[in-house]
Order: C-alpha cells, then structure tokens, then sequence
C-alpha cells in the first residue's frame, strides 16, 4: 500500500530535498509541497495525505496552528503528522506534540531515518526519536509542571496507569509486553483504552501527559519496577 505524504516547509530547497527523497522512495507517494501553514491547512483537506511533515516556523501561519487545524479537521482517517525543524526547543516539540502531532524529528536527521520514521508513524507504531523527543520533554516537564490532567487520570485502572508510565519511558508495545509478560495485543488494548478515556490522539501526546501528570518523574529511571 502507498503512503501518500504532503511536506510543508517554507525553505525550498529543503522542500524539494524532502519531495525528492519521497518520490524516490518505494512505496511513498507525495500528493503535495506547502510552502506555508496555510497552504498546509489547505492540501491537507484536498489530499487526504496518510502523513504530513509539518515545518514549525513558517509564514503566514505557523507549523504548530497548521497542526491544530489539519487534526481538528473532520477528516477520516486523520492523517498523522511529524514535526521537522531545526529547532529543538522544548517548548516548541510538547506544544507540538501537545497539539496532536504524532513525532517529532530534526531536520539534519539522515535521509534513511527520516524514511523509517515515516514509516512507523504512518504505521501508528512508535514515537519517533525517543532520543532527542524524551529529553526535551523532560526539559519542559521540569519548568512547566502542571496537575491539571490528574482528575482525568483518576478514570485509569491501576494497569493502564502503569502502561502510561511506560509509554512516556518511550518503551512501545512489545517492549512492555514483554515487561509486564503480557501479550502485544493485550497491551495495545490498554494504550488504547487510556488513550480514549484521556482523549489523545497520538501516544506522543501520553508521553507529554505522562511527564507533566508527575506519572513520570523526569530523570527517572526507564527500568525502575
């Protein structure tokens, strides 16, 4: 099956860079180049694409408004999208990924993992570059504490509040499954589940809730029991 890809960014010499390395990837297919939030916004509704890479710092509307109104749009399926900037401010990926975005990479980022991340996000599997992601959101996590997600975390069972605090290690479904020696499947019920009863979009924005809920300490340990 084709993933049908539409790139935003403002540059273009780094827009056709980006064309150019999906044209000539199999099994990718880019169905549009904004140039601008906008145009962005626009596209996304004539196109239907399964995933946009979303520049933040744009004219006329920014990558972070495009965001909002691309995922709040009432398109089925929503498509996915993935933050590619050169800055990795804290701020900038959790309002992001806050937003609904479902990853977040730089662009200096090699041409084949940009490939991959498309990929995965396109496949809904994992947040990508946990890396670089899980380090600006404890940054943020640190300065922008907030409680007030807690009420709604209150609706979790003990077992879906433990697989949130996985997830915002950045673990994916197998590595908790095989963690908790549950089955893959099973785990995935519970993502979801708390996904809904959170009503979040993506599992990027359960690791930013994850961090800011306090039900991830930031600095802690990923393989704490």
């Amino acid at each position: 099956m084709t993933t049908r890809v539409l790139i935003a960014d403002d540059q273009p010499l780094i827009r056709a860079g980006l064309v150019a390395l999906m044209t000539a990837t199999p099994g990718f297919t880019v169905v549009g180049e904004a140039a601008n939030g906008e145009q962005a916004v626009a596209l996304a509704e004539q196109t239907r694409p399964d995933v946009v890479l979303m520049d933040i710092r744009m004219p006329v509307l920014d990558g972070i408004a495009a965001t909002r109104r691309i995922l709040d749009a009432p398109t089925d399926p929503v498509p996915r999208v993935i933050v590619l900037t050169t800055f990795d401010l804290p701020e900038y990926v959790c309002t992001a990924l806050g937003e609904g975005a479902s990853g977040f990479l730089l662009k200096d980022t090699p041409p084949d993992r940009i490939v991959s991340a498309v990929s995965a996000i396109a496949a809904g599997d994992i947040l990508l570059a946990p890396s670089i992601t899980l380090r600006l959101i404890e940054t943020y996590a640190q300065r922008n504490r907030v409680a007030t997600t807690r009420p709604r975390l209150s609706l979790l069972t003990a077992r879906e509040t433990e697989i949130l605090r996985l997830v915002g290690f950045g673990l994916t479904n197998g590595e908790i499954a095989h963690r908790l020696v549950l089955s893959e499947a099973t785990v995935k019920t519970h993502v979801k589940r708390l996904m809904a009863k959170l009503h979040l979009s993506s599992r990027a924005q359960a690791v930013v809730i994850a961090y800011e809920s306090g039900v991830v300490t930031p600095g802690g340990e990923r393989d704490s029991p």
